[in-house]
């Protein structure tokens, strides 16, 4: 018997995913009627592919309107070039899903979404047509239940799903968070596009207590948080590499947190550019156009914070470049759970960064007095700031400090505060750099860190700049060694309570309460 060449399985293999092809409009769909709601053929057409033991689900060039459509094991939904999938404008047609087996502190609501799995194995969403969640105008629907979890449908939700690839795929629109990945297994979402500016809550994507993902060329533009890493059950977000993004956002760009349950292990971020906004309607995040962070590490629920690389980013614009934050908020992530303890962050390297046209409020690496960051490393930054403040132009304490940290209000002009102890702990507050607004430093502001190396860095301002580069204050090891600042002339660094410093001698350091 002859052996089969590669070129003739791989005609075999081509025919065979031709014949498990399920087209919608065999099992009912029109694309005659626009107003047609399709859910019932989409969903018969993935269960008889699945029952035929999988295959690819097809909906064809055409505009077609749908409620909630469940994906089942071996099954690939296939949007055709030209096909358009429209959320439905009735909330009848996405029935509220019930907690699932795993607990998240997102599901008090229940779960809604227009394409839904929970369970599955072998899955995928792909092509090159658009997914529209309608989400403009969309309200909770769950009485008492605020934010993120009061019911409103997500484009995508899979849940404890196993062998998950998402690829070419328009999603826009959302009620809410446009894509959210929760407690799966081996996913792989590449070269999709996001534009999410028509409700609250309007996150690019979701990863959230997740292992073994990857997420890679791709362009999110969202009106809240743009690639989140969360933790908002007991799994860890693990073995997670986000590469080759092009990622806008009113709020934070690239971020993990704020919910920290399970923690955060082996996280590898590089490759990535962060710019404005294409958006120019409405912004529902009453922020900035410019964005608010470009990269966020956060744990403030507890959990554990365990490598993370960030490298090769390009950042235009956004307020903050660099916002590091250990706090203790500590909220359950179900209302039986006991209170988390306070969390840690450690192993942390960030290089190869530059951002330029950023606003005043100023990088920062802080923890608490009883919770120390430890071991971070900082090397080759470039970071430009706007500048134009004044001296003595100070804020005071009741300005606005610890108030809502979604909006702009008059963060943005230009007064900052007098000293580091103007800037308060704010341990149980949400943390994001509008909290604090612009630090007494223009650089990289240091507090409550174990070990910290600053090497081969740049911090300088394009307008008139009054405060020092760096201060830091409670820190038990620091190395600063190749630092370039506005002005040499002047203090460089100002040290409160730093223990062992190892500083260049280049550069002038003013040592407080020695």
């Amino acid at each position: 018997m002859k052996k089969l060449s590669l070129s003739m399985i791989s005609c075999w293999v081509a025919i065979l995913s031709y014949a498990t092809d399920y087209n919608i409009l065999d099992f009912g769909a029109s694309t005659r009627d626009t107003n047609q709601v399709v859910t019932q053929a989409i969903n018969a057409a993935i269960v008889h592919c699945h029952q035929q033991g999988g295959g690819r689900v097809v909906i064809p060039a055409g505009r077609f309107k749908s409620g909630t459509v469940i994906l089942r094991d071996n099954v690939e939904l296939h949007l055709a070039q030209g096909a358009y999938l429209y959320a439905s404008e009735n909330y009848e047609d996405f029935p509220i899903q019930p907690q699932a087996a795993y607990r998240s502190q997102k599901d008090e609501g229940g779960w809604a979404a227009l394409i839904y799995a929970v369970g599955a194995k072998n899955i995928a969403l792909t092509g090159y047509g658009v997914i529209d969640g309608r989400g403009k105008g969309k309200r909770g629907r769950v009485t008492g239940v605020a934010g993120d979890a009061n019911g409103r449908p997500r484009n995508v939700l899979f849940i404890s799903c196993r062998g998950v690839r998402v690829s070419g795929v328009h999603l826009r629109n959302a009620a809410m968070w446009n894509q959210h990945y929760l407690d799966c297994e081996d996913v792989m979402v590449d070269n999709i596009r996001v534009y999410n500016h028509c409700n609250g809550n309007n996150d690019g994507i979701d990863i959230d207590g997740c292992r073994r993902f990857i997420l890679s060329n791709s362009i999110i533009d969202s009106d809240d948080d743009g690639i989140v890493l969360k933790s908002t059950g007991e799994a860890p977000c693990e073995d997670v590499v986000i590469s080759h993004c092009l990622v806008s956002s009113f709020a934070n760009a690239i971020k993990c947190g704020t919910e920290s349950t399970g923690g955060f292990r082996n996280i590898s971020i590089s490759d990535c550019v962060v710019k404005p906004s294409a958006h120019t309607g409405e912004r529902i995040l009453k922020s900035t156009p410019s964005g608010i962070t470009a990269i966020s590490l956060e744990v403030v629920d507890g959990g554990i914070m365990d490598g993370v690389s960030i490298s090769n980013v390009l950042i235009e614009g956004t307020e903050c470049p660099l916002y590091i934050r250990l706090g203790n908020r500590a909220r359950k992530h179900v209302p039986e759970a006991p209170e988390p303890p306070m969390g840690q962050m450690r192993n942390i390297q960030i290089s190869h960064i530059t951002a330029y046209g950023t606003g005043n409020f100023g990088s920062s690496i802080t923890g608490v007095p009883e919770g120390k960051i430890e071991n971070v490393y900082l090397s080759d930054l470039r970071f430009f700031n706007r500048g134009g403040l004044k001296e003595g132009d100070y804020r005071t304490r009741d300005d606005r400090q610890g108030k809502r940290h979604d909006t702009a209000g008059n963060l943005w002009k230009n007064q900052y505060w007098a000293s580091h102890d103007e800037v308060v702990e704010d341990e149980k507050g949400y943390p994001q750099p509008t909290v604090w607004g612009n630090l007494p430093c223009y650089g990289l502001f240091i507090r409550h860190v174990r070990e910290v190396v600053v090497d081969q860095v740049t911090f300088r301002s394009k307008g008139t700049e009054p405060r020092v580069p760096v201060i830091a204050v409670d820190v038990d090891c620091l190395s600063v060694d190749r630092m370039q600042v506005n002005d040499a002339s002047r203090t460089a660094i100002q040290l409160d309570g730093v223990k062992t410093p190892q500083i260049a001698s280049s550069l002038i350091t003013e040592t407080l309460n020695p």
